[in-house]
């Protein structure tokens, strides 16, 4: 039974602070931006394309939106990045990529 001031009154509130901290040293190691383990944050390094080539490189954002309307248009999916300020990369997948760069190079944008 617990009585107010013996030891199984006290056990059960300083475990359950040690189960929490422990959570959350685990969760922070588990999912830390640090180099010895967990997920990596932030932006992708500009070498960093995963799957995707880059298929057009344009000085204005709206140049590049219309060239990945165009892209949508012939049933090309496309993303945009912005590596730099007046700089936009239009990037696709690498199936894609022979017809994307032929669009890209008729686009007068382009």
């Amino acid at each position: 039974m617990l009585q107010p001031g013996g030891l199984s009154y006290i056990a059960g509130p300083v475990i359950a602070i040690v189960v929490m901290v422990l959570l959350v040293l685990f969760m922070r190691w588990a999912f830390g931006g640090n180099s010895t383990g967990g997920m990596r944050r932030g932006r992708p390094s500009p070498a960093d394309d995963g799957l995707l080539t880059r298929v057009a490189t344009l000085s204005r954002r709206e140049s590049a939106l219309a060239l990945r309307a165009v892209l949508s248009d012939a049933g090309i999916r496309s993303t945009i990045r912005f590596p730099e300020a007046h700089r936009a990369d239009v990037f696709v997948f690498p199936e894609d990529a022979a017809r994307a760069r032929e669009l890209a190079a008729s686009f007068p944008a382009a």
